[in-house]
């Protein structure tokens, strides 16, 4: 089922609606588990629709999810994402991991394990520098920095952080 977040003032008030999986005996139903998946991947795709053609983009990514998950990238101050954004900024994402092949005896046996989540949201530029820093700070811890997180204040300007205010989540998953 997909969890509609926009209304959640805590994890366990998600609203279930109505599920979207055909096999909904895959479905991953509790939040520590759609959480997991998130700490696992390693990137996240972004889905643009605009004027009927869609646009995928592959980024790196930091997070929070403590009432609601809201998720952060970073990029340049110009380009195609940007305008896309700009257009319509009601994206869809998509985030995977525990990819292991499954060898069957015949070619109709073989499938491929994984857990996925696919959820939807509002994409926004950050205005805020301080939270702009902590975008990027969250960006830094995901992917195992452990420095000091200073940041060159030229290419700090030059660099745009965007913020993914998630509204909807669902997870499925073949074990």
């Amino acid at each position: 089922m997909a969890r509609d977040l926009t209304e959640a003032n805590d994890v366990k008030k998600i609203i279930r609606r109505e599920s979207i999986l055909r096999r909904e005996d895959r479905e991953v139903k509790e939040i520590i588990d759609l959480k997991d998946i998130v700490s696992r991947a390693d990137v996240c795709r972004i889905a643009f629709a605009v004027n009927n053609t869609p646009y995928i983009v592959t980024l790196n990514f930091g997070y929070t999810w403590d009432n609601n998950l809201i998720l952060y990238f970073h990029c340049s101050k110009e380009g195609k994402k940007l305008d896309l954004m700009r257009q319509n900024s009601r994206v869809c994402f998509e985030m995977d991991v525990n990819h292991e092949l499954q060898i069957g005896a015949t070619p109709c046996e073989c499938t491929m394990k994984y857990k996925s989540i696919i959820g939807y949201g509002l994409l926004e530029i950050v205005g805020d520098p301080k939270e702009k820093r902590e975008g990027l700070n969250l960006i830094m811890d995901k992917y195992g920095y452990s420095g000091k997180k200073e940041y060159d204040e030229k290419l700090f300007n030059m660099t745009e952080i965007l913020r993914l205010k998630v509204t909807e989540i669902s997870g499925k998953r073949r074990a």
